[in-house]
């Protein structure tokens, strides 16, 4: 039973590590947020950090982590109301943007974390979870026949580099949303297109 209570006061602990921390990345940055000012605005010790956490920069990793998730399945819930695999793709690309045009989550997941991470571990950790379900979604319509046959691999880095871009540039142009997703609709509808 006292195993259990402290068990569950840990993982209290990490989850208001998480939380507050994601409040202060998004609102400042990582870089302009320190330990000092998580652990006390937590309410806890720095040892009580160092014991979920080996560094801010792990720390940041289980933000990344939690708002990753959060986006895909927010994509995946809008894709998933979809009756057919192409409005699937159409209306799941749309809502990833829609998603990142969340200031909050562009500065954690496209801002801050390629800077925190480097550049290789951000990619991994982007094709491990965004690319690889937006490469098995084409590689159905490719199946399909709805998509001329073409490589999957590189239409995917190419689609998920163009959104990820996209998003990027809805930081800096808040108000082009519409825009974005008019130019989403028009490059998805010219794959359709036959191949020469």
């Amino acid at each position: 039973m006292v195993s259990t209570a402290r068990a569950q006061q840990r993982e209290e602990t990490r989850r208001l590590l998480v939380r507050v921390s994601r409040e202060l990345f998004a609102a400042k940055g990582y870089a302009a947020v320190g330990l000092s000012e998580i652990v006390a605005a937590a309410g806890v010790t720095k040892g009580a950090l160092y014991h979920h956490f080996e560094s801010k920069a792990d720390l940041f990793k289980a933000v990344l982590a939690q708002v990753q998730q959060e986006v895909g399945e927010q994509v995946a819930r809008a894709a998933d109301a979809e009756p057919d695999p192409w409005t699937q793709l159409t209306t799941g690309c749309a809502a990833f943007l829609r998603a990142c045009a969340d200031p909050h989550i562009q500065r954690i997941m496209l801002v801050d974390a390629p800077a925190v991470l480097g550049w290789h571990e951000w990619r991994a950790l982007d094709e491990a979870n965004s690319a690889r379900h937006l490469g098995e979604a084409l590689q159905t319509l490719v199946d399909a026949g709805t998509l001329p046959p073409q490589p999957v691999t590189p239409l995917t880095h190419l689609l998920s580099g163009a959104m990820n871009e996209a998003a990027l540039w809805l930081a800096t142009n808040p108000g082009a949303l519409p825009d974005a997703l008019t130019a989403l609709d028009r490059l998805l509808a010219g794959l359709r297109a036959p191949l020469p």
